[in-house]
């Protein structure tokens, strides 16, 4: 049987709100803010998705310039 993570079945803390954030806001992959939390997988995307949170990774004006550039070629 797998092991549950350190925070199995606790609620979230202010804390854990503002990192949760912080790491959407770095577009941070769910596995590792799962890892860096101690949570798994389901519940980072149950959060997200209660709160209304997007976990998709926003573009960066570099990729945009990227795109644009290999477009013109």
């Amino acid at each position: 049987m797998a092991k549950n993570p350190k925070n199995h079945g606790r609620d979230w803390t202010t804390q854990d709100k503002k990192d949760f954030k912080k790491y959407v806001q770095e577009s941070t992959p769910t596995r590792q803010i799962a890892t860096k939390m101690g949570r798994t997988e389901n519940s980072i995307r149950l959060y997200a998705s209660n709160n209304g949170i997007s976990l998709r990774p926003k573009k960066t004006a570099a990729k945009k310039t990227a795109k644009k550039a290999a477009k013109r070629k």
